[in-house]
C-alpha cells in the first residue's frame, strides 16, 4: 500500500479544548459532562455519568459535543480516543479532554480517521510527544501538527471495509458478554431479592467483618516512574469488558515499590480492587501472579471466605444496592475520595453461605460460556491490532 502524501491533522480537522466545569454543580439529569474518566480506549466508560443543568446550554455552546466526535485524553493515560455516539447526548467536553471533528470535505474518512488515531502507533507517539513525570500531559498544539498519511480512496474503503468486518465481531462478542453479565445480575436479584429494601431479612454486617480492606500505597504518594519498571495498576488499566489489565501502556515504577508491597500484603484468588477515586467501587477481580503493583487510587478487597464467598462479595460491589450506598456518601461529603475507612463501614446484607455458594457455583457455569466467548474476542482483537499495524503502524 502506497502513501501518496500527508496531511497534518489540524488542517483536515477542528481540535477543540474542554471547560472546566465546577463538580459542585452537578445534578442528577441534564448535559453529560465527558471526562477524562470517560475516555477510554476504543469506547467511552460511562457507570458514573456527571450531569450539568440544561439551563446553562447557552453559556456552555461553545463546548458542546455531536454525534461522530472523537475525544481523546490529554493526561494521565494520554492519546485514548473514543467517538461519541447518539446515546450519550447531549453532552459537553471537559478540561483535559480534545474533541478531533472532521472539517467538511476532509480527505479522509471518519471511520479511516477514528481507526487511525485508535492504533497503538498513534497511542505511542501520543506518550513520546507528552511532558510530565508524575503525571503525562499533551498539547493539543501538538495534534494539529501530527502528520497523517492519505490513501486513495479505494484504498480508504478496502481498510474501513476490512476493519469494520473484524469490529463487528469484536462488538458481538461484547454483546454477548454484556448479556451473559445480565443474566448473572437477573440470579443474583432472584436468589437473593432486592437487597435495597431487604425483604428477606438477612443479618447485615460491615464489610470490614467480612473482608480484609488493604490501601496499597498508605502514603497516598505516586511513586516516580522508572523506565522498563513495574506496572502500576489502577482502574483505568482495567478493561471490564474483556475482564483484562493492560500492563503493557500501565505507569511502570521501581521495583522496590512492589517489595515494599509484597511486605506488606499478598493477593489470593477472589481478591478484587475497586477504585476510591473517579471511578469508586466498581471492582475487579486481580490476578495473583504479583508482576505489577496496586495504585493509590484502589482498595483491594480481600474476602475471608470462611464468613462470605467471594463471588457474592463481588456481585455485592456490582450491585444497585452498591451502588446506592455510594451515591449517597458522593452526595454527603466534599470530600472526592471514598476511603478505606468508609469502604470498612459498609453494612451489607448476608445470606446463609451455602445459598451463596449455589450462585457462585451458578457464576462458574456462566464464565466458562464467557470464556468460549472471549476467546473468539482476544483471536478478533489480535487480527484487528496485526491489520492496524500493517496499515498505520
Amino acid at each position: 500500500m502506497n502513501k501518496r502524501k500527508t496531511v497534518k491533522l489540524g488542517d483536515i480537522c477542528d481540535i477543540l479544548n474542554g471547560y472546566a466545569f465546577k463538580s459542585k454543580n452537578y445534578v442528577d439529569s441534564g448535559i453529560r459532562v465527558i471526562r477524562i474518566t470517560n475516555v477510554q480506549k476504543g469506547y467511552i466508560e460511562d457507570s458514573n455519568p456527571q450531569f450539568y443543568p440544561f439551563e446553562t446550554r447557552k453559556d456552555i455552546e461553545k463546548y458542546m459535543l455531536y454525534s461522530g466526535d472523537l475525544l481523546m485524553s490529554l493526561t494521565g493515560n494520554v492519546g485514548r480516543i473514543a467517538i461519541l455516539t447518539d446515546k450519550f447526548l447531549p453532552a459537553a467536553l471537559n478540561q483535559r479532554v480534545a474533541c478531533i471533528r472532521l472539517k467538511e470535505n476532509s480527505p479522509i474518512d471518519k471511520r479511516l480517521l477514528f481507526n487511525m488515531l485508535n492504533s497503538d502507533f498513534f497511542e505511542q507517539q501520543c506518550i513520546l510527544s507528552s511532558n510530565g513525570v508524575a503525571q503525562k500531559n499533551m498539547s493539543t498544539e501538538w495534534l494539529k501538527e501530527y502528520q497523517l498519511p492519505i490513501f486513495d480512496i479505494e484504498i480508504q474503503q478496502l481498510i474501513t471495509s476490512t476493519l469494520d468486518k473484524v469490529t463487528h465481531t469484536i462488538d458481538l462478542c461484547n454483546q454477548i458478554i454484556e448479556k451473559l453479565d445480565l443474566l448473572i445480575k437477573a440470579k443474583f436479584v432472584e436468589m437473593f431479592g432486592d437487597l435495597i429494601h431487604n425483604k428477606q431479612k438477612w443479618i447485615t454486617c460491615s464489610v470490614g467483618d467480612i473482608a480484609e480492606t488493604v490501601d496499597p500505597q498508605p502514603s497516598h504518594r505516586t511513586p516516580p516512574i522508572v523506565s522498563n519498571g513495574i506496572p502500576y495498576i489502577g482502574i483505568a488499566e482495567c478493561n471490564y469488558n474483556t475482564q483484562t489489565i493492560d500492563f503493557t501502556n500501565a505507569r511502570k515504577v521501581g521495583v522496590n515499590v512492589l517489595e515494599e508491597h509484597i511486605k506488606r500484603y499478598s493477593i489470593s484468588e477472589g481478591d478484587f480492587i475497586i477504585g476510591k477515586i473517579g471511578t469508586i467501587g466498581k471492582p475487579f477481580f486481580v490476578p495473583t501472579d504479583r508482576t505489577y503493583t496496586l495504585s493509590a487510587n484502589t482498595v483491594l478487597i480481600q474476602p475471608n471466605k470462611i464468613k462470605i464467598n467471594s463471588q457474592f462479595l463481588f456481585a455485592i460491589f456490582q450491585s444497585e444496592y452498591m451502588n446506592r450506598i455510594i451515591d449517597i456518601e458522593k452526595k454527603s461529603t466534599s470530600q472526592p475520595a471514598f476511603g478505606i475507612q468508609k469502604v470498612r463501614a459498609i453494612e451489607i446484607p448476608l445470606p446463609p453461605l451455602d445459598l451463596q455458594n449455589q450462585f457462585a457455583a451458578f457464576v462458574k457455569q456462566t464464565e466458562k460460556s464467557k470464556s468460549a466467548v472471549k476467546q473468539v474476542l482476544e483471536k478478533a482483537e489480535t487480527l484487528k491490532k496485526a491489520l492496524m499495524q500493517e496499515y498505520f503502524g
